[in-house]
């Protein structure tokens, strides 16, 4: 049936039909997902929701697909993880310091500008490392798929690899230090002196005992006035080791020296409470000269705020500081200063990436606004004293570089500065220590007896080169 004659205005029943479905159709989905938003809201992730399933029912049953924002699906707890680059095409160029280079012309001829290059180098200013940067020595020049600078790098030495980077995404630039970790391996080394026994040991690369026996026998023995012509001597010891060359020596284990009819000993032993000390074969101490309680946590240029009373450098207000700041170029290694165990690892708010470490009998000492942590640093690990637990940065509150040092003792803060100057005391063995000690010294012998002059590779670089 013809409901209007006029032909530019006519249509037919059908069309009616179809409009009125369409608009009906609209408002029950517009309705429908309403209601949904609603109960979503509510309980999102309920599986037996109703509206949910038959909201869900009218979704499928239109052959339409919902929508997981509004919470109708539930998520899978398997996630799967990306790995590998994504979309980076970088250029890496290996090359070699020139005669007459510098790192400014290098940075210069990248594409850095002036003001860039130094913003970049004042952060290596007073670094001795910087000195390692000299002619004949190999460097990397990293670019983006641009062309345009992101990374230079040079081995200032053997443990030692200088980052100077630029993000292509924020324009920030950065100066990294990377230490590498050494293999340590276990040493004999013995023989008949002729000469000095200093003398003798840096004829074998092994200059760095010398300090140490020094300081372990130096109540039992004048290395000046007793070390006569066929005087012996047997050292067991730590090297340090890197990509199969000698790199520096560690701790002396045990030693034995034979002069003018006298036999002295000294053994490293760990007791009860993890602290390490030098005995004689009967388990008594030997009173070490120069022996702290404390070693420095870092190298450092200059105390840039002491303990006490100060004006704070970023709120300006007078308030107490419970530490000591270290100012040290970023990446530059922080120790432990005594044998202790790790309870604390991580970020903790002003005082950036932060180590805390329990030494026993009440005393704690913390390490603060580290640039990263050690990888052997770990939460519940038992450190030796001067063992690498992290890197002096920036991160909290800082206005530059430094570390932040705390000692706690009973709760309460000390004067680290006075705390580092402490003696170690010496005490006995208990009777279950001295057993552990006994069996400790037997294998120290089976080692000292059983091997001869065991100097693995010696590197025709010095030791003092690179420690």
């Amino acid at each position: 049936m013809t409901l209007v004659r006029d032909r530019f205005h006519r249509f037919d029943s059908t069309a009616v039909a179809r409009f009125v479905a369409f608009f009906a159709g609209g408002f029950l989905l517009f309705s429908a997902g309403y209601l949904l938003s609603a109960s979503a809201s509510k309980s999102p992730t309920s599986p037996t929701n109703p509206l949910v399933s038959s909201v869900q029912g009218l979704y499928k049953s239109m052959g339409l697909v919902s929508d997981d924002e509004l919470g109708l699906d539930d998520e899978s707890d398997q996630v799967t993880i990306d790995e590998g680059e994504n979309g980076l095409s970088e250029t890496i160029e290996k090359k070699t310091v020139q005669r007459g280079d510098s790192i400014y012309n290098i940075l210069s001829a990248a594409g850095l500008t002036p003001a860039e290059i130094h913003e970049l180098t004042s952060q290596l200013k007073g670094d001795k490392t910087i000195r390692g940067f000299r002619a004949g020595k190999s460097y990397e020049l990293e670019t983006g798929k641009d062309g345009s600078f992101t990374r230079f790098t040079w081995k200032a030495d053997p443990t030692t690899i200088i980052h100077l980077t630029k993000n292509q995404e924020t324009g920030k630039l950065g100066v990294n230090k990377e230490i590498i970790e050494l293999e340590t391996r276990i040493a004999t080394i013995e023989g008949t002196l002729h000469t000095s026994l200093a003398k003798e040991l840096s004829s074998k690369n092994r200059s760095g005992l010398s300090a140490q026996l020094n300081r372990i026998l130096s109540s039992k023995i004048n290395f000046r006035r007793d070390i006569r012509d066929g005087t012996t001597y047997k050292i067991l010891y730590q090297e340090q080791w890197l990509d199969g060359q000698f790199s520096g020596t560690g701790d002396i284990l045990a030693v034995e020296i034979n002069t003018r009819g006298r036999k002295i000993n000294a053994y490293q032993f760990e007791d009860a409470k993890g602290n390490s000390a030098y005995y004689d074969e009967k388990g008594r101490a030997l009173a070490q000269a120069s022996k702290s309680l404390y070693i420095t946590p870092c190298r450092y240029n200059r105390i840039s705020s002491g303990f006490g009373y100060r004006t704070h450098p970023i709120t300006h207000r007078r308030q107490f500081h419970g530490g000591v700041d270290l100012a040290a170029p970023t990446g530059t290694p922080v120790k432990a200063v005594a044998d202790g165990r790790v309870i604390f690892r991580g970020r903790k708010g002003n005082a950036g990436n932060l180590v805390t470490i329990a030494h026993g009998g009440g005393t704690h000492t913390m390490y603060m606004h580290l640039s990263r942590f050690a990888s052997s640093c770990r939460y519940g690990k038992y450190v030796k004293q001067g063992d690498i637990i992290g890197y002096v940065g920036s991160t909290g509150r800082s206005t530059g570089p430094h570390l932040d040092f705390r000692i706690i003792k009973n709760g309460r803060l000390k004067n680290p500065m006075v705390a580092l100057r402490q003696k170690a005391p010496t005490r006995s063995l208990s009777k279950k220590e001295l057993q552990g000690f006994m069996a400790k010294v037997q294998m120290y012998q089976n080692q000292l007896e059983g091997k001869g002059v065991m100097v693995a590779g010696v590197s025709k670089q010095g030791e003092n080169d690179v420690l």
